[in-house]
C-alpha cells in the first residue's frame, strides 16, 4: 500500500478517480526550479521572523506562515493551477454551488520536529456536517523534497472511508514523499498529519486547501489579503478568495459609505469595477425556492 503518483500531465478524471478511493494523490514535477526559487525568496523573509508553534499540534520546531495571497505573487499562481481548480469544483461543487479558498499557509518542519497527531482537517467545522458531504481539498506544494526522514505528511489512504472510531495501525501509515515542485492532493476526510523531521534539512511545504462557498474559511481571506490589496489582483483570485458571491444572496455586501445606491446590496466584485456576477438575476422565485429546499 501506497500514495499513487501521476504525472503532471494527467487527466482531472485519473486524479478524482484515485481520491475517490484513497483520498490522497500526488502529481509529480509540476513547477520547475525558478518557480521553487521565486517562491522560497518570497517566503523566506516571512519565515525567518516568525515564531515557532507553542504546542504539539503547531509543533515546537515548526513556523508556520499564511496570508499568501497577499505576499507571493508565485503562491497565487498555484492557488489559480487549472488542474488543481478542476478537480476543486469536480470534487465539491456535488454540495454546493461553488468552492473557494479557504486556507493558505507555508508550513516549515525543521529538524528535530516530533510527528503531529493523526487528524481529519474536516474538524476545523466541529464535526456537525454529514461525513456524506465533503468539505474540503487540500494541496501540499513541495517546495523541498519530502521524505520520511525530513518530515513529509503522514497519510492513511482509504481512511476516508473508515468508522470514525478506528484507529490505524502503523502498516497502514504511509508517507507524501514526493520531490521538490511535486503536489500532493488529498480530501479534508482523510487521516494525515505531519512528519517528525529527523533529518538535518528543513521540510518546506506551501498548504493550498479549497471549501465550498457555503462554509466559513478557515483563514479569513479578507483580513489576510483585504481590499486595499486584493485590489492589484487579479479577478479570478478575487473571486477564488472570497471577494464574490457563493449564491443568489449569498456573500452580497453594500458600501457603507454609498450615498447614490449604486453599491447596495450588490457582489464584492463590484467593490472593483467588476461587474461579473452570475447571480445576479433569477428567472422565477419559484425556482430559487425550489433549489434552496433541501437535497438529497
Amino acid at each position: 500500500m501506497g500514495i499513487k503518483h501521476l504525472d503532471a500531465k494527467t487527466s482531472t478524471e485519473e486524479v478524482l478517480a484515485v481520491i475517490e478511493k484513497d483520498a490522497g494523490v500526488i502529481i509529480d514535477n509540476v513547477l520547475d526550479n525558478s518557480q521553487l526559487e521565486k517562491i522560497n525568496s518570497e517566503l523566506s523573509p516571512f519565515l525567518i521572523q516568525t515564531k515557532e508553534g507553542q504546542d504539539d499540534f503547531t509543533g515546537f520546531n515548526t513556523r508556520r506562515v499564511g496570508a499568501l495571497m497577499a505576499r507571493s505573487s508565485e503562491c497565487r499562481v498555484l492557488a489559480l493551477n487549472p488542474l488543481i481548480n478542476e478537480v476543486s469544483k469536480f470534487f465539491l461543487e456535488p454540495h454546493s454551488d461553488g468552492y473557494q479558498l479557504h486556507f493558505t499557509s507555508a508550513i516549515d518542519i525543521a529538524p528535530g520536529e516530533s510527528e503531529q497527531i493523526l487528524h481529519r482537517d474536516r474538524g476545523v467545522w466541529g464535526g456537525y456536517i454529514p461525513r456524506k458531504i465533503e468539505t474540503q481539498l487540500s494541496t501540499v506544494w513541495a517546495i523541498t523534497d519530502f521524505t520520511k526522514e525530513n518530515g513529509a505528511t503522514q497519510v492513511v489512504p482509504g481512511s476516508h472511508k473508515w468508522d470514525r472510531n478506528r484507529e490505524p495501525s502503523p502498516e497502514e501509515i504511509c508517507y507524501a514523499e514526493m520531490s521538490r515542485g511535486s503536489v500532493f492532493i488529498y480530501t479534508g476526510s482523510v487521516m494525515h498529519g505531519g512528519g517528525a523531521n529527523n533529518s538535518d534539512k528543513n521540510r518546506l511545504g506551501v498548504f493550498l486547501h479549497y471549501a465550498p462557498t457555503w462554509l466559513r474559511q478557515e483563514e479569513n481571506q479578507y483580513l489576510s489579503c483585504p481590499p486595499h490589496i486584493a485590489k492589484d489582483l487579479s479577478p479570478e483570485l478575487r473571486a477564488l478568495m472570497g471577494y464574490s458571491k457563493g449564491g443568489y444572496v449569498l456573500g452580497f455586501y453594500s458600501d457603507p459609505e454609498s450615498i447614490n445606491g449604486e453599491l447596495e446590496s450588490v457582489s464584492p466584485e463590484k467593490m472593483f469595477g467588476d461587474f461579473k456576477d452570475k447571480y445576479g438575476f433569477i428567472n422565477s422565485a419559484d425556482k430559487l425556492v425550489s433549489d434552496s429546499s433541501e437535497r438529497k
